[in-house]
């Protein structure tokens, strides 16, 4: 199964605690690292609308940047993050604040899921707490996928 990821919060943990598997490669196609609004609309396809609506930390744009991500890649999953490591909180969004999106394709459509998490500590704490939790939820999502759940 060939992944892809979209990282802002994590700024590419996701892809390297991949990478440090030996043989991973066969498995990773891309990752996106995109910090500024603008990258993830240039990159991703994220929509201003979405970013001026629901904030930069959302899962609507967590799920756009997973959509995105798929679109530009032959991969069968992808992974999302968009959040506020810290050490302060923006908007009223508190620090360590992560929104995440999984999306898979799947009998020719695209199904996302989405969830938002809260990490506490550092930055560095936070954005490898986030990274981890992407991973490890992986096996959730597909599952649910295959139960045919939705978002």
């Amino acid at each position: 199964m060939l992944l892809v990821t979209a990282e802002s919060c994590t700024a590419g943990r996701v892809i390297h605690l991949l990478s440090e598997i030996p043989g991973s490669g066969s498995c990773l196609d891309a990752g996106y690292v995109v910090y500024s609004p603008a990258a993830k609309q240039r990159l991703l396809g994220v929509h201003e609308y979405t970013i001026d609506t629901f904030n930069l930390t959302s899962e609507e744009v967590a799920r756009e940047m997973a959509i995105g991500a798929l679109h530009d890649s032959d991969a069968a999953v992808a992974i999302s993050n968009t959040g506020l490591a810290g050490p302060d909180g923006v908007d009223g969004i508190p620090a360590g604040t992560v929104c995440f999106g999984w999306g898979f394709r799947y009998q020719g459509e695209l199904v996302i899921f989405s969830r938002t998490e809260r990490f506490f500590g550092g930055r560095e704490d936070v954005q490898l707490a986030a990274a981890v939790y992407s991973l490890t939820n992986i096996p959730l999502f597909h599952a649910r996928l295959l139960r045919g759940e939705r978002g």
